[in-house]
C-alpha cells in the first residue's frame, strides 16, 4: 500500500469582511455578547453573483502552483460541501472544468463540518494501490446564504471560503504522510442540524420561502454536547492506533465552529492552546473549510513545518464527524 503525503496547500477567502457591529444594526446582539460566546469578531461574505466555485477554483489553483503541480495531471478531484453551485452538477466538476483538469474524475461528498476530512478519507483509499497518482482534495462552503439574518442563534456564526489541498505519493520518511483517519455518522440525531427545504422531502415553493424552511436550523445546545464528546473521542481513537499520545502532537487544528467547542476538546486531550491553530475569530464557522483554510495559513504563515505531526477534527449536521493524524 503507498503513503499517501500533502503536496501543496492553497485557501480563498471572499474580500467582504463583516464585523460583528453589523449584526448589532439587525438583530439583538452586542459584539461582546458573539465574542464572549464564539470567539467570532468578523466572517468574510461573498458579494452577489459569486458562488462556492470561485473560491474553490482559486483555492485550488493556489494548491496546485505550491505542490508544482499542473491540473492535467490530476487524478481525481474530490469537494466536501454542502453549498454546491447548483443542484446538479457537482461543484467537482464544475472545478475541474475551471482547472482544465481534462483527466481527473471529479465528484463532492456532502458531509457537512467534516466534509474535508471525508475527502481526505477517500482519496486516500482510492490513491493507496496506486491506481491515482495526485488528487485534489477541497472544503468549500458558501454558507452566507444558508442563514437566517433574523435567526440571532445562527445568523453570526457562520462565514464563507475554501480551501484545498493536493495529494501525492510519498517519496519517503521526510515526505510526510497521512497516517490515521476516522470518518463516523449517526443519522439519529440529524434533526440537530439541518437545512429542511430545497431538497427532494420540501421541494422550492413559495410556501417553502416563506417559512423559512431554506435557512440552517441548528439546537446550539445540544449540538455543543455531541460536538465535545464525539470530537475527543475519534482523536483519541486514532492517536492509539498509531501510538502517539497528545503530548507528540505538534499542531491541533481543530474545525473552527465555536472558540468554547475548541477549547474544551483541546483541554480534555491534552493539548496546550499553543499548540491550537485558531482563525475562528476572523473567519467565523466556513463549515468544511475551516481547516483547510486554518492549515494553507499555519502553512504560509511558516508555522507549521515540514515534519510536524498534525492532527484535525470536526464535527457536522448529519450528525457527521471525524478526525485524521498526518505528518506534513
Amino acid at each position: 500500500m503507498k503513503k499517501i503525503t500533502i503536496k501543496g496547500t492553497g485557501s480563498c477567502a471572499p474580500e467582504r469582511v463583516v464585523p460583528n457591529s453589523y449584526f448589532e444594526k439587525i438583530i439583538d446582539t452586542s459584539d461582546e455578547w458573539i465574542t464572549t460566546r464564539t470567539g467570532i469578531k468578523e466572517r468574510r461574505m461573498i458579494e452577489k453573483g459569486q458562488a462556492m466555485s470561485d473560491l474553490a477554483t482559486l483555492a485550488s489553483a493556489s494548491a496546485l502552483q505550491m505542490a508544482g503541480i499542473s491540473p492535467e495531471e490530476l487524478d481525481l478531484i474530490i469537494i466536501g460541501t454542502s453549498t454546491a453551485d447548483m443542484v446538479s452538477p457537482s461543484a467537482g466538476c464544475i472545478v475541474q472544468h475551471r482547472l482544465g483538469a481534462k483527466k481527473a474524475v471529479a465528484f463532492d461528498v456532502n458531509a457537512a463540518c467534516p466534509g474535508f476530512i471525508y475527502g481526505l478519507a477517500i482519496a486516500q483509499k482510492f490513491m493507496q494501490d496506486g491506481s491515482y497518482g495526485k488528487a485534489l482534495v477541497v472544503g468549500g462552503e458558501i454558507i452566507s446564504n444558508r442563514i437566517d439574518f433574523k435567526d440571532r442563534s445562527t445568523c453570526v456564526l457562520f462565514g464563507d471560503g475554501a480551501g484545498a489541498v493536493v495529494l501525492g505519493h510519498s517519496n519517503g520518511k521526510d515526505d510526510g504522510e497521512i497516517l490515521s483517519m476516522d470518518i463516523e455518522s449517526d443519522g439519529d440525531l440529524w434533526r440537530l442540524i439541518h437545512v429542511p427545504g430545497g431538497g427532494s422531502r420540501i421541494p422550492a415553493s413559495h410556501e417553502m420561502l416563506n417559512e423559512g424552511l431554506q435557512y440552517l436550523k441548528m439546537q446550539g445546545n445540544e449540538v455543543f454536547k455531541h460536538a465535545v464528546r464525539t470530537l475527543v473521542d475519534s482523536a483519541n481513537k486514532i492517536m492509539a492506533q498509531q501510538g502517539i499520545t497528545s503530548g507528540e502532537i505538534d499542531w491541533f487544528i481543530p474545525h473552527q465552529a465555536n472558540i468554547r467547542i475548541m477549547e474544551v476538546v483541546a483541554e480534555r486531550l491534552g493539548i496546550p492552546t499553543e499548540k491550537v491553530i485558531i482563525t475562528v475569530h476572523k473567519y467565523g464557522n466556513t463549515s468544511a473549510a475551516s481547516i483547510p483554510v486554518a492549515f494553507d495559513e499555519a502553512v504560509r504563515s511558516g508555522r507549521i513545518r515540514k515534519g510536524d505531526l498534525i492532527l484535525v477534527n470536526s464535527f457536522g449536521a448529519g450528525l457527521t464527524w471525524g478526525a485524521a493524524l498526518f505528518r506534513y
